[in-house]
């Protein structure tokens, strides 16, 4: 059995995370949706809200569990009993971070490995960062984000 770890701020979880979750869930056995507690970086939505969230729209996969966590990656992926990290890859500039992490991860779990996905075309330009914003800004992110996380975006705003 293959098990895989998509961690992620995923705040908001956009229309691309969404798309990269379900084509994961045929890929692996079992797919953890990991979603960061991330102080640090101050999130739009609590680590609570974001886990209800992805539950609600990724419910519909069997495969698929949607868990937070706040240690160092490489332990959390440890703990699962997992070896694959999953991580997307939007543009030339998410590979040099991405690439880098990846080494300094592999260093801390020799045993793990990391697979990267891009998201097609459609959704290749989404950022959580942006839709963010634009939500924020009070514009239309519906083809950004699944209806309930727009909804979400909209009263969190107001």
């Amino acid at each position: 059995m293959i098990k895989a770890v998509y961690p992620g701020t995923f705040d908001p979880l956009t229309r691309g995370h969404e798309e990269l979750v379900r084509r994961a869930a045929t890929l692996f056995d079992k797919l953890v949706l990991a979603i960061a507690d991330s102080k640090a970086k101050q999130p739009f939505f609590t680590l609570q809200e974001r886990l209800g969230m992805a539950r609600e729209v990724l419910g519909d996969l069997k495969n698929v569990e949607v868990t937070g966590f706040s240690s160092l990656l490489t332990e959390f992926v440890r703990k699962q009993g997992a070896r694959v990290v999953l991580r997307g890859l939007r543009a030339v500039s998410d590979f040099e971070y991405e690439f880098q992490l990846a080494g300094m991860n592999r260093n801390l779990y020799p045993e793990m490995e990391t697979i990267f996905l891009t998201p097609s075309e459609q959704h290749m330009f989404i950022s959580a960062t942006l839709v963010r914003e634009i939500a924020i800004l009070g514009g239309d992110v519906s083809q950004f984000v699944h209806p309930l996380v727009a909804k979400r975006l909209k009263a969190k705003k107001s």
